[in-house]
């Protein structure tokens, strides 16, 4: 078996000025991410649901659909992929209100690349990596090193996508982690994502 290939980490960049989406899309590009565009709300969660991205760049103030509700709408599916909001508005309140709804971060407009991309990589390392050993909640056993998960001892055949977007795909996992009669141990977080909890 040959040595496993790691992609760039996909950045879906979600905002309705074009030249900024244009001008995002680039810089990222340059810094290392692999990046897909949406110009509103409907458009990033259909971009989700086609191909789960590792972490989102959202604009709060968008036509058709806010910023806000998107981060609503996948934390209450059970998405946990990491969201940064970027805002032209500076006021405490509407931090808090991005934060509340679920976003990971809040970067106020006008900002650096460098700022930027220093947070996405910051929200990707908490999310874990390769070099991270097995991880243990109750009987459920997930080795990131050799990509199994087990449960009681019973491998759960993840697919690679289940396994490598885990955080994503919280309700395929969890069907597969249940599929033997188990109880629940994959707990859904409202406003956070979700906890392993035995």
């Amino acid at each position: 078996m040959g040595g496993m290939v790691r992609s760039e980490p996909l950045v879906l960049v979600v905002d309705d000025e074009a030249t900024v989406r244009q001008a995002l899309e680039r810089a990222l590009r340059l810094e290392g991410f692999a990046v897909s565009t949406a110009a509103d709300g409907i458009e990033a969660l259909a971009a989700v649901a086609q191909r789960p991205p590792a972490v989102i760049v959202l604009d709060v103030t968008m036509p058709r659909l806010d910023g806000v509700s998107v981060v609503r709408r996948l934390r209450g599916d059970g998405l946990d992929v990491p969201v940064c909001m970027l805002s032209a508005r500076d006021e405490v309140e509407d931090r808090v209100a991005g934060l509340q709804a679920g976003a990971d971060d809040y970067l106020v407009k006008p900002f650096a690349i460098a700022e930027l991309t220093a947070r996405l990589e910051a929200l990707l390392r908490r999310r874990g990596g390769e070099g991270a050993g097995p991880h243990m909640a109750g009987d459920l056993v997930v080795d990131p090193r050799r990509h199994i998960a087990t449960r009681a001892g019973r491998e759960l055949e993840l697919t690679r996508r289940e396994f490598d977007l885990l955080d994503v795909f919280v309700g395929y996992v969890r069907r597969k982690l249940e599929g033997g009669g188990e109880p629940r141990i994959l707990h859904t977080v409202r406003g956070v994502g979700w906890a392993l909890r035995p």
